[in-house]
C-alpha cells in the first residue's frame, strides 16, 4: 500500500470581524500583502481553534488565549512564530474592541513574546563580487541579470521594490531611482557607478528591446524596468530562481536569496564607515534600531578578526 496524501487542514472562512481588520490592515495601514497574508494563516488557525471549543471570537477570554498559545509552543511552533500569531491575535482583539464595539479585549494583559533579532547574514565582499562578475552579459538575459544582481547589491532595495520598479523611475539626469517601498513610502536611492553601468547596457537596444513581446500580456509590463523572457514583469520567484542560477554558476555556496545582497550591502557600507543613519535611509528602515542590527554584524566580525591577529587577544594563561 502506498502512503497516505497528505491532508491540508481544511479552509476556515472567517468571521466578518476577522475580514474587517484584515481589510483594514491593507486599506487603511497600507501593510504589504505577505504581512496580511501571514495574518490570515494565524487568524485562521487561531479561530478554527476557538470554533473547535464550541466558542466564537467575541466570547474568547484571557484563559482561552493562553490555552492555545501554549498549545503552540507544546505542538512544536517556533518562538518566532508564536510571536508572528501573538501579534496577529492582538492586534485583531485591540481592532475589534477600538473599532467595531467588542465589549472586551482578552489580549490587554497579555504580555508580549519577545524575540531575541536575528543577525542579517551577508556574503563576503569577494563573494558578492564573484557572483556578479560571473554573470556572462553577452546577451539581453545576461544584461538584465548583471543589471539587477548590481541594482540589489549597490542599493539594498527589496526584492518586491526591485520588480516594482518602473522606467520613469530611474532619474538617469539625477543618477537617483525613486524606490517606493512599505506602506507606500516613497524615497530616492543614489545609483553607483557599477549599477547605472549595467542599468544602460540592459535599457540599450542589446537588452531590454530584445525581450519586448509584440503585444503586452497584462497592463503595466510595457513600464516595467526588468522583464521576464516571455516579456512580462518579471516577479519576485523569478528573481528568486535568477540568484539561485547564478549563484550556482558562480560556486556560491550556502543559500543565497535576494536578501541576502540587501543585507551585504548595508553590513559592508557600515564596515566601510558609513553613517547608521546614512544606512537607514537608503534601506528604508522606519526605525534607526532595524539598522542597528547591521552593526552588531560588522562588529563580531571585527571581534573575529581581533582575536585570530591580535597576539595577546588569545586565552590568559597563568604565571
Amino acid at each position: 500500500m502506498g502512503a497516505e496524501p497528505l491532508r491540508r487542514a481544511p479552509r476556515v472562512e472567517l468571521e466578518p470581524s476577522v475580514e474587517e481588520f484584515l481589510t483594514w490592515l491593507t486599506v487603511d495601514q497600507g501593510r504589504a500583502a505577505n504581512t496580511v497574508a501571514a495574518y490570515r494563516r494565524d487568524l485562521s488557525a487561531y479561530q478554527r481553534f476557538v470554533h473547535g471549543q464550541g466558542r466564537s471570537l467575541p466570547e474568547v477570554d484571557a484563559g482561552l488565549l493562553d490555552v492555545y498559545l501554549d498549545e503552540m509552543v507544546a505542538g512544536g511552533s517556533s518562538a518566532a512564530s508564536v510571536a508572528r500569531a501573538t501579534a496577529a491575535i492582538r492586534g485583531f482583539h485591540r481592532f475589534a474592541a477600538e473599532e467595531l464595539g467588542a465589549d472586551h479585549d482578552p489580549t490587554e494583559r497579555l504580555a508580549p513574546v519577545r524575540r531575541a533579532p536575528r543577525l542579517p547574514k551577508a556574503l563576503p565582499e569577494a563573494e558578492v563580487a564573484r557572483l556578479i562578475d560571473a554573470v556572462v552579459d553577452g546577451d539581453a538575459v545576461g544584461l538584465r541579470d548583471r543589471a539587477m544582481l548590481e541594482l540589489l547589491y549597490g542599493t539594498g532595495m527589496r526584492v518586491g521594490e526591485l520588480v516594482s520598479l518602473d522606467l520613469d523611475d530611474l532619474r538617469s539626469d539625477t543618477g537617483l531611482v525613486r524606490v517606493l517601498g512599505k506602506g507606500n513610502k516613497e524615497r530616492l536611492v543614489p545609483l553607483g557607478a557599477e549599477a547605472r553601468w549595467s542599468l544602460s547596457r540592459w535599457l540599450g537596444p542589446e537588452g531590454r528591446p530584445r525581450l519586448v513581446p509584440r503585444r503586452w500580456r497584462r497592463r503595466g509590463d510595457s513600464t516595467a524596468v526588468f522583464l521576464n523572457v516571455r516579456g512580462g514583469r518579471l516577479t519576485r520567484q523569478g528573481v528568486w530562481a535568477v540568484m539561485n542560477q547564478r549563484a550556482a554558476e558562480a560556486g556560491v555556496t550556502g543559500t543565497v536569496h535576494p536578501h541576502v545582497l540587501r543585507h551585504s550591502c548595508a553590513t559592508h557600507m557600515l564596515a566601510g564607515g558609513a553613517d547608521v543613519r546614512v544606512v537607514q535611509e537608503l534601506l528604508g528602515h522606519a526605525s534607526v534600531v532595524t539598522t542597528q542590527l547591521y552593526t552588531k554584524v560588522t562588529l563580531e566580525h571585527l571581534r573575529r578578526a581581533y582575536d585570530a591577529a591580535h597576539p595577546r587577544a588569545g586565552e590568559h594563561h597563568e604565571r
